[in-house]
């Protein structure tokens, strides 16, 4: 890590595939550390995909060790049960930094697409693209792809977001 630098950990939720990407913020200039997807296991009952979440975050703060985290919120979803599987996820993912004692930032989807491409209705392909451009080195894809996104907003907006509190 650099010296100084803040490590952050960028998070996009979901029940099949929780993306994750690590980045090192300092001052203004940001590089990418690590990215991936955790996957539980479709076939296992609700409780045994959110413990995989949980752990899968568990073990990326002991391999990464990030000084703060963001997640992704969720979007208002249609379907009810959609939204409520969802928001555990977050749950999953939220916790294992917020009981390390991280700081964990929230983001709306549109905050993060504008953070990263200038416009909140970005398609992923776009947030994908501009990543790349951003973290030089970051091949991700889809959810990496997204948690690097919100990681890189997380960076933008956290001493804004600490002098609000």
């Amino acid at each position: 890590m650099n010296t100084g630098a803040i490590r952050i950990l960028g998070l996009d939720p979901g029940l099949n595939a929780t993306g994750w990407g690590v980045i090192d913020q300092s001052g203004s200039r940001l590089s990418v550390v690590g990215w991936g997807v955790i996957r539980p296991p479709a076939k296992q009952s609700m409780a045994q995909r959110l413990s995989a979440i949980f752990a899968g975050v568990e073990a990326l703060l002991a391999e990464h060790g990030p000084h703060e985290a963001a997640v992704e919120d969720q979007f208002v979803s249609v379907n009810a049960g959609s939204a409520l599987k969802l928001g555990q996820a977050r749950a999953a993912a939220m916790l294992p930094p917020a009981r390390a004692g991280l700081v964990v930032g929230e983001y709306a989807p549109t905050l993060v697409k504008k953070a990263v491409v200038g416009t909140g209705g970005a398609e992923k392909a776009q947030v994908a693209a501009m990543v790349a451009m951003l973290l030089p080195g970051a091949k991700a894809e889809a959810d990496a792809a997204d948690a690097l996104a919100v990681a890189i907003c997380h960076a933008h907006h956290r001493k804004a977001a600490r002098l609000a509190s």
